[in-house]
């Protein structure tokens, strides 16, 4: 390691990204996986996996939401 680093042409903050602005991958169960990818083609569906998860979760959220209420 070097006694001192040139921070000259330094930019900070340059790879910043808020939180709000990742990605967070999600792992599914193997089965959970395995029953959507078979729900998927077998509808012959042209939906991803990643938009079929997050149909089902958004219905999730609005079935929670009634309950609550």
């Amino acid at each position: 390691m070097k006694k001192e680093y040139d921070f000259t042409d330094a930019e900070q903050g340059k790879f910043y990204r808020p939180i709000e602005k990742l990605d967070i991958p999600i792992y599914l169960d193997k089965d959970v996986q395995d029953f959507l990818m078979k729900y998927i083609s077998k509808n012959k569906s042209s939906s991803s996996l990643s938009e079929l998860v997050n149909s089902l979760v958004k219905k999730d959220i609005e079935i929670s939401k009634k309950l609550a209420s």
